[in-house]
């Protein structure tokens, strides 16, 4: 029988006002300056991103939120990985997940996605060392039942994603936690105390996926967090790929923390012209290439251009269209059927807007992602 396909894409809650981000971005800072800043860095460079009719959205706002949700629905898309930031009881851009909760009317699935790495000003930085903003000390073994103890009233929502009674729980970078298979044995064991199997645990970056030196046995799955993952499987293409300075400072972080001495095949980061890549090459990649186990989440992407954040120090892809995405999402569902075992897609992302990863309408597009989604899907279950 052919799989209904549970499209997941990732959702940044970064657009809405925190005290935080006042503190050290600047008053009334959200997402949204990153992307109405932008300049293009050539002839022909999408920027400044613009949504469609400017619906430069308020995320504190429960309207915008039913508007996100029922978007989504109308276009296939199963339900959100939400980013979730917790600093050792210290909750940050809380506001759309839990005003979720607050809300059952609204009509969506959703899971976390604890993106457990530490903020920085790194992207900000240039030439100077990055400085901590907030971070975790993920040795405090109380902190982690007070952690569950947040997780658990969402786990028990009837729209919480679960696969065999066991709540879907995303962690963004697990092997930057010392501790890491007493931690999950912990919430294992506080989850069947409170009526679930355990929870199905699931690793997210590339870094993590590609780190070979931590044990992914009490992971159900990975995800092929594209367009990093398959950056980090090719290397290469008619110019070398590249990867974000974010990630390698990130994968550095790493392997100074586990002792890894080995080195990386990763090229510098201070470039004075931004990189461009190929769109149509990186897909091509992800459609042909082999997955490691059968274990892995395929993960498509609508298109990638960072330059927003980090100027001629970013890097983009040229010639992403919605139609070209709609080709390569309904090749990655025939591949999917063939060489996975999950039902699940995740897609970057719902609303990366200072990343150039959204399915939300611009401008430019209109809703032409979300449409080719829901086209892909209805092809491939019609399809023999």
């Amino acid at each position: 029988m052919k799989k209904i396909y549970k499209v997941i894409p990732l959702y940044l809650p970064q657009f809405h006002t925190i005290p935080e981000n006042d503190e050290w971005w600047g008053k009334g800072f959200t997402e949204w300056i990153n992307v109405k800043n932008a300049k293009p860095l050539f002839n022909g460079h999408n920027q400044p991103r613009v949504p469609l009719n400017d619906n430069y959205y308020d995320l504190s706002d429960v309207e915008t939120l039913k508007w996100q949700c029922k978007t989504a629905k109308d276009y296939g898309i199963y339900g959100f990985a939400m980013y979730h930031y917790w600093f050792n009881g210290h909750k940050l851009l809380e506001k759309p997940m839990e005003m979720l909760l607050a809300n059952p009317d609204i009509d969506i699935n959703y899971c976390i996605s604890w993106a457990n790495h530490d903020w920085t000003d790194a992207w900000k930085c240039k030439d100077c060392a990055p400085r901590t903003l907030i971070a975790h000390d993920f040795d405090d073994e109380n902190d982690w039942v007070n952690h569950f103890n947040y997780m658990l009233k969402f786990f028990k929502d009837p729209r919480y994603m679960k696969e065999n009674n066991k709540p879907i729980l995303i962690i963004y970078i697990p092997n930057l936690i010392s501790k890491l298979n007493k931690l999950l044995d912990k919430w294992t064991e506080i989850a069947k105390e409170n009526g679930f199997d355990g929870l199905t645990y699931i690793y997210q970056s590339a870094a993590s996926s590609y780190d070979g030196n931590w044990d992914k046995s009490k992971f159900s799955y990975g995800i092929e967090m594209n367009p990093q993952y398959i950056n980090l499987l090719t290397q290469s293409q008619k110019e070398p790929q590249q990867i974000s300075f974010r990630l390698v400072k990130i994968v550095r972080k790493i392997k100074k923390a586990l002792g890894i001495k080995r080195s990386l095949d990763f090229r510098g980061y201070n470039h004075k012209e931004v990189r461009r890549l190929d769109y149509d090459v990186c897909w091509r990649s992800i459609i042909s290439h082999k997955p490691v186990s059968r274990k892995m989440i395929p993960c498509a992407f609508t298109d990638w251009d960072n330059t927003p954040r980090h100027k001629a120090n970013g890097y983009l892809y040229d010639g992403a269209d919605p139609d070209k995405f709609g080709k390569y999402f309904y090749e990655l569902l025939k591949k999917s059927d063939k060489e996975y075992d999950t039902d699940m897609i995740f897609v970057f992302a719902w609303n990366e807007w200072a990343e150039g990863g959204y399915l939300e309408p611009d401008s430019r597009n209109g809703f032409g992602y979300l449409e080719n989604i829901k086209k892909s899907l209805d092809k491939f279950q019609c399809s023999d």
